[in-house]
């Protein structure tokens, strides 16, 4: 799977339908991956290059309108020029036929939801793990002046490690190309904001300037969800959920998952805080306060560690012994 498309209202059925082995600038369509209101994913093919891609189609009245169309054209140029490991790279992003698209790498794996509705709540050394690696994309991004705005479990792709040390190798991907212009060019609606409930930042709900602490927000609400099995903030209604966005204090995570230590729980507090100003300044800052808070402040296992202090240098081994002689 790969490149999410986002949680907008339903795209009228079928409305892009019948394309399953069609070619599209350059690309057979082989299947749907998935579907949002504003986009679909599709798994297809490269055929100038033979590899298989994730072709993102965009609904076709955002390719009608002008400023959408700039403004998709240079942040698609943005994502393209970021070189990290931890999101999903962007092949060619363009138009045709008034259809606005964009081929990503295919990432076999899965989501986050996927593997938190198989596996529970995470051992905090495997939650660590995946924290690290979506805040070292999110700040990368930020570098570039990219915010995600839509940090959630459904757009944190899960793919196979390389080895036993790094058992999991995380993407993070739909880095809101479309949702950022939607809200400048009349798509959303005065009362309306870009992000999903049980993750959105205070500051979005309320329409105000939002820059990387947003994502700092929305990642903390992940990283809370992969401890304990649920958002920090889930209420009855949407309603509700976006009222304790706003006002509620985050539950202490040692009282939701006991065992947890309580170091944690001031981390999440200043991760979750209502004001961006209160919150870590960057999403590395906050998933290293949050595993040394873990860890009884240590920096964890597979966090790197300084250079052991030098010692008296040992004994050759037996084998080297008689290349050596004791003075």
């Amino acid at each position: 799977m790969a490149g999410g498309p986002g949680d907008d209202p339903e795209l009228p059925a079928g409305r892009p339908s019948g394309l399953i082995g069609k070619e599209i600038a350059g690309y057979r369509v082989e299947g749907e991956i998935g579907r949002g209101g504003m986009a679909v994913v599709y798994r297809a093919l490269d055929l100038r290059l033979d590899r298989t891609v994730a072709l993102k189609l965009l609904a076709p009245e955002l390719a009608r309108n002008d400023t959408f169309r700039k403004r998709f054209a240079h942040e698609s140029r943005v994502a393209a020029s970021i070189d990290h490991p931890h999101i999903v790279p962007v092949f060619e992003a363009g138009e045709t036929e008034g259809v606005l698209y964009i081929a990503m790498r295919y990432v076999a794996g899965q989501d986050l939801v996927a593997l938190l509705d198989r596996e529970g709540p995470l051992p905090p050394v495997k939650a660590g793990r995946i924290a690290v690696q979506v805040a070292s994309a999110l700040d990368a991004a930020h570098a570039h002046d990219l915010v995600h705005r839509d940090v959630k479990p459904g757009n944190i792709l899960v793919a196979e490690g390389t080895d036993r040390d790094h058992p999991e190798h995380v993407y993070l991907t739909d880095f809101g190309l479309t949702k950022k212009s939607l809200s400048l060019t009349g798509f959303t609606t005065v009362g309306e904001f870009v992000g999903t409930l049980d993750y959105v930042a205070p500051e979005q709900i309320s329409g105000k300037p939002v820059d990387g602490r947003c994502d700092v927000y929305s990642l903390a609400c992940v990283v809370f969800e992969t401890l304990v099995g649920a958002p920090p903030f889930r209420r009855d209604t949407d309603w509700a959920v976006l009222w304790a966005q706003q006002y509620d204090p985050p539950p202490p995570l040692s009282e939701v998952r006991p065992g947890l230590p309580d170091a944690a729980d001031a981390v999440f507090a200043k991760a979750l805080a209502k004001s961006p100003e209160e919150r870590y300044g960057t999403c590395l800052e906050f998933v290293a306060a949050l595993r040394a808070a873990l860890t009884g402040g240590g920096a964890g296992p597979d966090v790197p560690r300084g250079p052991e202090p030098l010692g008296p240098p040992r004994d050759p081994p037996s084998w080297a012994r008689p290349v050596f002689r004791v003075l």
